[in-house]
């Protein structure tokens, strides 16, 4: 079956989010408006990405699949977490000795992805409504325990669990359901009500989208659940909005939608660095527009076959690309030769 361009078109525009959020990040105390945009960002971007990661999640539970799954996402997780350990040491950023299992900075979503397919292996057997409901509640129930929090990536296994179970239930008919006129219409008062509610909400603590830290640790003890309750609103109807501008025609980057986990693991080393070298000042649109760019040309950077030909082995545990090019460089010759 032909992929449908408009799956791709999303990751690409997710992942370019990504980058421009963490670009962006360091400069939001110094800006309302930044820190509106980043925020806003940050309620649909992961949430977006991980339903698409859920509606791709076909597989069954055996014990061969789950062996695949833990070659295809935790090895590559302990890998880079060294990599990473040795990176963070080399351009002197704080926290570098933390454990192997205490995620650094993104690849929180590798060991949480290999958690959501283990999960799913039961929740599948559930009725749909269901299992749906009941990821919920476990989402907004751990944030009353302080114990579960960043190791092992355990809150945000959770906390994000239903929007990866939500994609495992659409069909690709429903999910196109956001591309009616009346759906994108409605998008744009979501999208400007939200952007406005952030710039004028008092203090809204990040925390809260990046699902990490307990009720008691975000100053809401008491009623975090309710909170957390209107955070999932929140990154659903976003989530609906963003989908409902993504193309659906075939373009030159459409191609890179299937690339975004390379762009994921790799980007930090752009991002780390230019954070500890403190690159970049924001002092007007022009400069937050050449943010923009270069996070679009890591997007390129890190998509590109030499870069994918690279890292190849150490992310999928294969070396196709590599292999492909010499046998081309060998055909050609042989040819030549001829």
């Amino acid at each position: 079956m032909e992929r449908n361009a408009f799956f791709d078109n999303a990751k690409v525009l997710l992942i370019f989010l990504v980058v421009f959020g963490h670009m962006i990040q360091p400069f939001t105390d110094g800006s309302r408006e930044i820190n509106t945009l980043y925020m806003w960002i940050y309620t649909f971007h992961m949430p977006a990405f991980i339903l698409l990661a859920g509606f791709f999640a076909k597989g069954s539970g055996n014990k061969k699949y789950i062996m695949n799954l833990a070659k295809k996402l935790l090895l590559p997780y302990l890998i880079f977490q060294i990599i990473y350990t040795g990176y963070y040491f080399f351009i002197g950023k704080e926290g570098w000795q933390t454990g192997m299992f205490y995620p650094h900075w993104s690849l929180w979503f590798l060991f949480s992805l290999f958690s959501w397919h283990i999960l799913l292996t039961w929740f599948k057997k559930i009725p749909a409504a269901l299992s749906i409901s009941a990821a919920i509640v476990l989402g907004l129930l751990v944030g009353y325990f302080g114990e579960i929090g960043h190791a092992f990536s355990l809150s945000r296994t959770f906390v994000f669990f239903p929007f990866f179970l939500i994609g495992y239930w659409l069909t690709e008919k429903q999910i196109m359901w956001v591309k009616r006129k009346s759906v994108k219409i409605a998008s744009l008062a979501v999208m400007g009500v939200i952007g406005a509610a952030i710039y004028f909400a008092p203090d809204f603590n990040t925390g809260w989208l990046l699902a990490s830290k307990s009720y008691s640790a975000l100053g809401m003890e008491e009623f975090g659940g309710i909170a957390r309750f209107l955070v999932y609103g929140t990154a659903a109807v976003m989530t609906a909005s963003i989908l409902a501008w993504v193309p659906m025609a075939h373009s030159k980057l459409t191609v890179l939608g299937t690339r975004t986990l390379y762009v994921y693991l790799l980007h930090g080393f752009f991002i780390q660095f230019f954070r500890q070298a403190d690159l970049f000042e924001v002092n007007n649109l022009f400069d937050l527009v050449g943010l923009g760019a270069i996070s679009a040309v890591i997007v390129l950077l890190l998509s590109s076959k030499p870069v994918l030909g690279m890292w190849q082995p150490m992310i999928e545990g294969k070396a196709s690309i590599i292999k492909n090019i010499i046998n081309g460089k060998d055909s050609k010759k042989s040819t030549q030769t001829g």
